[in-house]
């Protein structure tokens, strides 16, 4: 994720923002050129409220349908036929919305989705949508809870390209709860978001293709029965070594979840570098005589070939960041270890995206 700035006041920008604080022009993201652009009425005589963007001279925009519930900030050109967004596009099912707690809920799905959809853009991953290919398409089911105890709870999960969220886990106690139950050190929406695509993504990059034995050759073999892995996993946990070969516990289950772990944390550490590079942050801590952990975040984790240049950045910035946060009291931002075998699972997963 990056910074942006208003083209009519040069304020600088979030991601989320709908408004500029300090002229007032409305705010609407184009995916299409990575641009959060400040508004101005289009004057158009068209029923659909049309606008010019400062960031896209000579072009009109009107906002994703889904900006009518707060949403969604993206933009899709005043002529297209559709009426949401690249990123919106991809959703199934949505929670019934004629109830406040369920939009509430919603929106914060949205806001993790949204941030999910920049860095796959910004990634040039395919994302073909169920209309366009309704076989394999990604598509996301927002569930929330029945209210009989008679029918199953919504479990968060992926198959064949849908991807369930549980409407449940956007609230912030709920999701404590069940990060506690779980024994899990991190649990976020865009945790959930970011993992739950990694299992989409290996079977758009790897599946049958030539990517698999070298896949294989780092995650082990997959055709494993899975859910007597998980099985097995859940009487007996992860191995006792398992952070010598793994990203997280739950990635010794199978290598599956071994693949969509280590794909999640490769989103968490290219977006929050981006983030780094954005605030010019630099690492140099005054009792380290020998430089070790100095580093100037200046590089685009997007661009960079080699996923070394990206975790010698990563470590000492997780370092610095961790020591603040105990000093409020508060969590790890990254309460994990990056070993020697996780960062070679880092790369391949680099060298598949940027393969492409």
């Amino acid at each position: 994720m990056k910074l942006f700035t208003c083209q009519h006041c040069d304020q600088v920008l979030y991601f989320e923002n709908v408004r500029c604080e300090k002229c007032g022009h409305r705010l609407g993201y184009l995916a299409e050129t990575n641009v959060l652009s400040a508004l101005e009425p289009a004057g158009d005589a068209s029923e659909v409220e049309t606008w010019s963007a400062l960031g896209a001279r000579g072009k009109t925009f009107r906002f994703c349908a889904n900006a009518a519930y707060d949403a969604c900030n993206w933009m899709i050109p005043a002529d297209a036929s559709e009426t949401y967004c690249i990123a919106c596009r991809h959703n199934r099912t949505v929670p019934d919305l004629t109830l406040a707690d369920n939009v509430a809920a919603w929106r914060r799905l949205e806001t993790a989705k949204h941030r999910l959809f920049y860095t796959l853009l910004r990634l040039r991953l395919p994302l073909a949508n169920r209309i366009d290919a309704p076989a394999y398409g990604l598509v996301f089911d927002f569930l929330a809870e029945a209210p009989t105890q008679a029918v199953p709870k919504v479990m968060t999960g992926h198959d064949n390209g849908v991807i369930t969220i549980a409407l449940a886990e956007a609230d912030d106690v709920e999701r404590e709860k069940r990060r506690l139950a779980m024994g899990e050190p991190y649990r976020t929406l865009l945790g959930h978001f970011r993992h739950e695509v990694g299992h989409y993504f290996w079977d758009r990059l790897v599946g049958e293709g030539e990517a698999l034995p070298a896949c294989r050759a780092v995650f082990g073999d997959e055709s494993q029965d899975y859910g007597q892995a998980l099985q097995a996993y859940y009487a007996n946990g992860a191995p006792a070594d398992w952070q010598n070969n793994f990203v997280s516990a739950y990635a010794t289950a199978h290598p599956w979840e071994d693949f969509a772990e280590t794909w999640a944390h490769y989103l968490h550490i290219v977006d929050t570098l981006e983030m780094a590079n954005a605030f010019g942050l630099r690492i140099r801590p005054k009792v380290d005589k020998s430089a070790e952990l100095a580093v100037a975040i200046d590089l685009d984790p997007y661009r960079e070939g080699d996923i070394q240049p990206i975790t010698d950045a990563w470590l000492p910035l997780t370092f610095a960041v961790n020591s603040l946060n105990r000093c409020m009291g508060v969590p790890d931002l990254y309460p994990f270890v990056l070993s020697p075998a996780v960062i070679a699972k880092l790369g391949f997963i680099h060298d598949l995206v940027h393969a492409r």
